[in-house]
């Protein structure tokens, strides 16, 4: 049958998330890095996924689609809580160990949100950059001294700012003499706009610069 139901542009896609987790029905998945419509049948063509795109790579079409299976969609509701690993609700069982130890902070500037620090800030001249996704400084038990200690750190979450970071991290390597970059990011779709925000903002620049991605379960181990 002919109907309406979504388009994604590939080539405008950043790969950031936000539409796997705007869609209830579980019709997107991130393939390579891009978004992509994995079941016609799941796609109810009311769109809600369109408004959070950043990138504004998803659209509507009329063309040949199976028709939107009420049934299959819930039937995998009821498989999977939710459609987006970083809204499963989990619990960690941790051992309880009493360590009389002191760590200092290795944060070394502020303001380090990537809203909020200043493009021409001194301390990202000759800087090694680490952009760190918001939750895995909690995540990640030894952040400080194994990724922040000697970087300048600046973080940020895709999903609750809502913007393109792609423009003020380009703004920020266009400006400065940045060593490297480093990408601390979670294991959940949306946090891979954090990733794809930084790799665009590097390539844009036209420079030459070691980029690294690391990636922490949502259980705080590296992957």
């Amino acid at each position: 049958m002919k109907r309406r139901i979504i388009e994604i542009n590939e080539k405008k896609c950043s790969g950031c998330g936000l539409c796997v987790s705007a869609c209830h029905e579980g019709a997107i998945e991130l393939v390579d890095g891009k978004a992509k419509l994995v079941r016609d049948d799941y796609c109810d063509g009311l769109g809600d996924c369109l408004p959070s795109c950043p990138e504004g790579a998803i659209s509507f079409v009329e063309r040949e689609a199976s028709p939107y299976d009420e049934n299959a969609v819930k039937a995998r509701k009821e498989t999977h809580a939710h459609s987006c690993p970083g809204h499963q609700a989990m619990s960690f069982s941790r051992k309880e160990e009493s360590v009389d130890v002191k760590l200092e902070s290795c944060l070394a500037q502020w303001p380090c949100q990537i809203k909020l620090v200043p493009v021409n800030a001194p301390y990202f001249d000759g800087a090694d950059l680490l952009i760190a996704a918001t939750c895995s400084a909690f995540s990640y038990a030894n952040v400080h001294q194994e990724y922040m200690k000697g970087r300048t750190t600046i973080v940020g979450c895709p999903k609750l700012d809502g913007v393109d970071y792609s423009i003020k991290l380009g703004e920020i390597i266009k400006a400065n003499d940045i060593k490297s970059v480093t990408v601390l990011r979670m294991e959940v779709p949306c946090c891979g706009g954090i990733e794809y925000a930084s790799e665009k903002a590097i390539r844009e620049s036209g420079k030459e610069i070691p980029f690294n991605v690391v990636t922490i379960s949502t259980d705080g181990k590296i992957l």
